[in-house]
């Protein structure tokens, strides 16, 4: 299979030559790589369960991992989901179109191939107006995932996602690297308290404001067996994670510790803050200023890929404080360095 890169060059999406041959290729059954705000999605019909089917071919997934759903509005979604709590009503107004997936109990329509057999689905309504546009010219819930192989690295650009799915599935749509980073905020509204499954580009403390009280589910270790299924996308299992091995520190104190502990015996990478100063024996990607955690989090996967193109063995990363976008940055380290 060829990979098609298809380049925005309308400056009305709506009639853009790239978009609307994606559009095609989606309703046709095939997959598209797309923008989103958050990270690059792996598209397909989602009504239509082979063409959800190829999505775990491509991306070599599980199908216990569920995967989102993405919609063009808050009525489409509302059609798509069985119940329509009170709950997602404010945390749409609130937050979409943006980074946050609901999970509803499904409607019919909703194959069970996207919600990994469970009676709910994740929907979102993405701010990008390439995903917006793209969702809308295809006429169709589209089903996404990242746009990486499973486990990997998450893209944020459209050679994160060639260099991952180049050959494997139909097309990329190219528009740019993604504003936000890491994937959206997943959490179920109807549970009591509202629980937030992973956390992503709305954070709890956003949250709170809106539901008052807000859990965060702790991190399941699922072993060496797979589950039967899996609550959320990315829950419980290695992921994020690049080819080498990652080592998570605290501050430049610990930095120095494992600097001096990993340098002995391997080729060391750091993703290095901004105002931190470089450290000698070791291959120094800069990441962004420390005291701007999205932009930790926008440059966080370019880092990690970066480093791992200049074939470092181990890297160093230290963690951001666990408040606002820094708790997804420290939850995606966390699962890298599983």
């Amino acid at each position: 299979m060829k990979t098609l890169r298809l380049r925005l060059t309308s400056a009305k999406l709506a009639e853009d030559p790239a978009l609307l041959q994606a559009a095609e290729i989606l309703r046709r059954g095939g997959l598209v790589a797309f923008p989103t705000e958050t990270v690059y999605g792996l598209g397909a019909n989602a009504l239509n369960p082979r063409a959800v089917e190829k999505i775990f071919a491509a991306k070599q997934r599980p199908h216990w991992d569920p995967v989102i759903v993405h919609v063009a509005s808050v009525a489409a979604a509302r059609l798509l989901a069985a119940e329509w709590p009170v709950s997602a009503e404010h945390l749409a107004e609130a937050f979409w179109p943006g980074p946050m997936t609901m999970l509803l109990p499904r409607s019919d329509e909703i194959p069970l191939v996207c919600t990994a057999g469970r009676d709910k689905v994740g929907l979102r309504l993405p701010s990008h107006p390439v995903a917006q546009a793209l969702i809308v010219a295809a006429g169709v819930p589209v089903a996404a995932p990242s746009a990486n192989r499973f486990g990997h690295t998450s893209p944020t650009t459209a050679e994160h996602v060639l260099a991952d799915l180049d050959g494997r599935i139909d097309a990329i749509l190219d528009a740019g690297p993604c504003a936000v980073g890491v994937e959206s905020t997943v959490l179920d509204p109807a549970l009591d308290p509202p629980t937030i499954y992973r956390p992503g580009g709305i954070t709890v403390e956003q949250i709170r404001q809106v539901l008052g009280k807000v859990t965060v589910a702790e991190r399941r270790d699922t072993g060496e067996a797979p589950p039967e299924s899996l609550e959320s996308p990315g829950l419980g299992i290695r992921h994020y994670a690049p080819r080498a091995r990652v080592v998570l520190v605290e501050g430049e104190t610990g930095l120095a510790e494992a600097l001096a502990r990993e340098c002995a015996g391997h080729r060391v990478g750091v993703l290095l803050p901004e105002e931190w100063p470089s450290p000698e024996l070791a291959t120094v990607v800069r990441w962004a200023r420390w005291s701007e955690p999205a932009a930790l989090a926008r440059e966080l996967y370019r880092g990690l890929r970066g480093l791992d193109e200049l074939g470092v063995e181990v890297i160093l990363c230290p963690l951001p404080a666990a408040e606002g976008i820094g708790l997804a940055v420290r939850d995606r380290l966390h699962k890298a360095a599983k």
